[in-house]
């Protein structure tokens, strides 16, 4: 009797800190839409539009300071459209299954985000002049990016989120003539800006 309630007494300590634990996670979905454009490329101005959507899981580590790690389907890319002086086109669609690990700052309805986050390939397509373009220099399989933004709590359970996302490091394989500089190399970088809204699911 006395090791059954010797038994019972350590369960009941060993789950009274993962209790406490669990009441400090939260997760949550997020959904919306990116426009991107690649330095780097010749063609400027984010008028790529893709999709944006996962999930999230976060820790708060004081009142104001979360920590949350996301995994997140991104599309990316470039794209250039006819117009009546230049009737060529250019498009380059990118996909990635994203990992980004932030840090968060609440202050009051607003919270401040940043952090880095590791880019997975799923598929690419590239094309010219509505042609595919079959190029000898392919995006790399992995990519890291910076992140940074600014989110708002309309209540309880939903909010938006307005973030930019940015590569550190080149997305091709190979550094090619005509690459740009970019903190410490060359090459050609995604530039996304993401507008999305989140629910939290606790």
């Amino acid at each position: 009797m006395k090791n059954k309630k010797l038994t019972v007494f350590i369960v009941f300590l060993f789950f009274i800190p993962v209790a406490l634990m669990a009441q400090q996670f939260h997760g949550g979905l997020t959904a919306g839409f990116a426009a991107s454009q690649v330095a780097g490329d010749t063609y400027s101005g984010y008028n790529k539009a893709g999709l944006y959507g996962g999930g999230y899981v976060s820790l708060d580590v004081s009142e104001r300071f979360t920590l949350q790690m996301e995994l997140t389907y991104f599309q990316k890319g470039s794209r250039k459209n006819p117009d009546s002086l230049d009737y060529s086109s250019y498009l380059f669609r990118v996909n990635y299954v994203e990992l980004p690990l932030l840090v968060l700052y609440k202050i009051n309805r607003f919270t401040v985000l940043a952090g880095p986050s590791a880019g997975f390939l799923v598929g690419y397509d590239e094309k010219i002049d509505y042609y595919p373009a079959y190029s000898d220099n392919p995006p790399a399989s992995v990519t890291l990016q910076i992140n940074a933004g600014i989110r708002f709590d309309f209540n309880d359970r939903w909010g938006a989120d307005f973030r930019t996302n940015n590569s550190l490091f080149n997305i091709r394989k190979e550094n090619r003539t005509g690459d740009v500089w970019r903190f410490w190399g060359y090459g050609q970088f995604n530039d996304v800006l993401v507008l999305s809204v989140f629910y939290k699911l606790k």
